[in-house]
């Protein structure tokens, strides 16, 4: 069970405006708790879908949940659509049922349950354009797939649960013996290396995102959150998932920051320029 202190990357910082920073907070904590739900090793399959069923009714008025009850005035008051709550429910049902996935479009339709909403959420608070939820779902999925990576022992040796597409694990003949060793093999790490580059292709995709985003301060969250992206990817490419504790540094997370925020500057400028010149 994770902390704000504990991700990846930034979850409500002081880069939002003060009145944002409640729904923020409370949209992390209706996430982290049905997170945890579906993440337990000591509930059932079926009490993990009981509780996200209680959570969902809540969010409507119509069972008790601290945190959804919560998010659910927040949203009331900002005019948001509950999908963008209700969508992470149906990601944490599948992780309940430790559904598996065949092939790498099934993974991402996944990630669009379970990552994307929370891009989704981030834009329509700050009433961006919709244009600019396609390539937030393209980092949005970065950030769940390595996170993936990053815990691929833990997940199964706790949980019984791989999210590695079963086409990528046949094809590089990775079988989950090879995910329960205490280094990665040749094989696993040429799949992990295939997984990467497509990680890399997605965020490419979402290079477009920051000269789009018309707010300054989410645009510096989502420049910051790039700059992190692309060092943890790397950190993957060079490091053992099975062996070492793969995580972001206190100075990768000032140099993120520093580039994520001339980037957020200078990016209006490009695309000004650019758009001057055709």
């Amino acid at each position: 069970m994770k902390t704000q202190k504990q991700e990846n990357f930034p979850v409500a910082c002081h880069l939002f405006p003060r009145a944002y920073r409640q729904i923020i907070t409370h949209y992390y904590n209706f996430a982290r708790y049905c997170d945890d739900i579906a993440d337990s090793p000591e509930l059932s399959s079926q009490q993990k879908l009981h509780a996200l069923d209680i959570a969902e009714q809540a969010l409507y008025g119509k069972a008790d949940s601290a945190e959804a009850s919560l998010l659910r005035q927040d949203f009331l008051h900002e005019h948001l659509d509950f999908s963008l709550a209700t969508d992470l429910l149906v990601a944490f049902r599948r992780d309940s049922e430790n559904v598996s996935y065949q092939t790498w479009a099934q993974l991402l339709d996944y990630c669009q349950y379970s990552a994307a909403p929370v891009g989704r959420f981030m834009l329509a608070l700050f009433n961006e354009n919709p244009s600019t939820y396609l390539p937030a779902s393209a980092l949005c999925a970065v950030l769940q797939i390595t996170n993936h990576l990053q815990d691929l022992r833990n997940d199964f040796l706790l949980l019984k649960r791989c999210y590695l597409p079963q086409e990528m694990m046949k094809h590089y003949k990775v079988s989950t013996k090879s995910i329960q060793a205490r280094h990665s093999s040749k094989n696993l790490q040429f799949l992990l290396n295939d997984v990467l580059k497509r990680c890399q292709g997605l965020l490419k995709d979402a290079a477009v995102l920051p000269s789009i985003v018309k707010s300054l301060r989410l645009r510096l969250y989502v420049c910051i959150t790039m700059k992190l992206a692309d060092i943890l990817l790397k950190k993957l490419a060079h490091g053992d998932v099975l062996r070492d504790k793969i995580a972001l540094s206190g100075f990768d997370w000032i140099r993120a920051f520093v580039l994520g925020c001339v980037t957020a500057i200078i990016t209006p400028k490009k695309t000004l320029i650019a758009r001057e010149h055709k």
